[in-house]
C-alpha cells in the first residue's frame, strides 16, 4: 500500500485515484442509470443535472480548501469558474456542429458522453506536459501569458464571426480518406454496407461519428486557451486537472439548456476575451507591482465581475429578441 502515498505530479497517488474514482462513478451513473435509453433531454432536466454537477464540483473545491488550504481552494474555484465560462463558448460551437450534421437531440447526449471520455484523456496529456514544462522552465508562464493576451484580442475582434464547420481541414481530410454515409443510422457511429466503388461490404462512418470527431477537435482547440489560462492561476497540476474536469463533466448536462438559449448570450464572447487578457496580463502586472502574484481573492473577484458583466449585458440587450427558428 506504500505506492498510494508515493508522490505523482506533486500529490500522493491516492488523491489522483480518488478523483479518478469519482469521475468514473459519475460517468457510470450518467450512462448506465440516468440515460440507459436514448431519449431527448429537456431544458428542465438539463438545468437540474447541471446544478448537481456544479454542486459536486464546488463540494470537491470545498474539500480542496479544507485539505490543501485557503489559497488552493480559491485557486480551484477560480480555475473551475474560468473553465466553466470558456466551456460556454464551446457549447455554441457544438450546437453549430450538431446543426450542420443534422443530429437530432435524442442522439446528442450519446455523442457528448463519448466526447467527454476523449476530453479526460486529452486534458490529462496536455496538463501533464504543461506541468512538466513549467516545473523545468518557469519562464514558459510568460509565453502562456502573452498567448492568452493575443488570444483574447483575437477573440474580441472575431466575436461576431461564426464557426464554419464545413471549412475544417480535418473534416475534409476524413471525408477524402474514409467511407462516410450521407445520412444517420440511428445511434450508430459505424455501419456496414455495400461500397459502390467495389460492390463489396465495407465499414462506413456515419455523420454521428463525424460530429464526435469535430467535437473532439473543437475541445482540443479550446483546451489550448483554457489550460494556459488555469496555469496562469496556479501551476499545481492537481488543481488544474480537477477543476478542468469537474467543469467539463457538467458541460454535457448544461449543453441542452444553453443550446436553446444561445441567442441570449450574444455578448458573452466579449467578456471571455476580456477575461483572457486579464488572466494573461496578471503576471506582468504583478512584476510591475513588485509582488509575487495577484492575490487569489482579488483574481477570483475580478473574474466574477467580468463574467457577470458579460452575462448581464447579453441578457439585457437580447431581452426582446425572439429565439431564432
Amino acid at each position: 500500500m506504500e505506492f498510494l502515498f508515493a508522490e505523482w505530479l506533486t500529490k500522493p497517488v491516492w488523491m489522483w485515484l480518488g478523483f479518478l474514482g469519482i469521475v468514473i462513478t459519475l460517468l457510470v451513473l450518467d450512462l448506465g442509470v440516468l440515460h440507459r435509453e436514448q431519449r431527448e433531454i429537456g431544458i428542465r432536466e438539463s438545468l437540474v443535472l447541471s446544478a448537481i454537477y456544479i454542486a459536486l464540483g464546488l463540494a470537491f473545491g470545498a474539500w480542496v480548501w479544507w485539505y490543501m488550504g485557503e489559497t488552493a481552494g480559491i485557486q480551484y474555484v477560480t480555475g473551475f469558474v474560468i473553465e466553466k465560462s470558456l466551456a460556454m463558448d464551446n457549447v455554441f460551437v457544438i450546437a453549430m456542429i450538431f446543426t450542420y450534421f443534422s443530429v437530432p437531440r435524442v442522439y446528442q447526449h450519446r455523442v457528448l458522453f463519448w466526447g467527454i471520455l476523449g476530453v479526460i484523456v486529452l486534458r490529462a496529456i496536455m496538463i501533464g506536459l504543461g506541468a512538466t514544462i513549467v516545473s523545468q522552465y518557469g519562464w514558459v508562464l510568460y509565453i502562456f501569458a502573452v498567448f492568452l493576451i493575443v488570444t483574447g484580442i483575437q477573440m474580441w475582434r472575431n466575436a461576431e464571426a461564426e464557426y464554419d464547420v464545413a471549412a475544417n481541414p480535418v473534416l475534409k481530410w476524413v471525408r477524402r480518406r474514409f467511407n462516410v454515409t450521407d445520412r444517420l443510422h440511428g445511434e450508430k457511429f459505424w455501419v456496414q454496407q455495400t461500397d459502390p466503388k467495389t460492390g463489396r461490404l465495407a465499414w462506413f462512418m456515419t455523420p454521428l461519428f463525424l460530429a464526435l470527431i469535430m467535437i473532439e477537435i473543437v475541445d482540443l482547440v479550446f483546451a489550448v486557451d483554457s489550460v494556459p489560462a488555469i496555469f496562469a492561476i496556479t501551476t499545481d497540476p492537481f488543481i488544474v486537472y480537477t477543476s478542468n474536469i469537474f467543469a467539463i463533466l457538467g458541460l454535457r448536462a448544461l449543453y441542452f439548456a444553453l443550446a436553446a438559449l444561445v441567442h441570449r448570450f450574444k455578448y458573452l464572447k466579449y467578456a471571455l476575451a476580456v477575461l483572457l487578457v486579464f488572466i494573461g496580463s496578471k503576471i506582468f502586472v504583478a512584476d510591475l507591482l513588485g509582488i509575487g502574484k495577484i492575490p487569489p481573492p482579488v483574481s477570483l473577484g475580478i473574474t466574477f465581475a467580468i463574467l457577470a458583466a458579460g452575462i448581464g449585458w447579453s441578457l439585457w440587450k437580447t431581452r426582446a429578441r425572439p429565439e431564432p427558428a
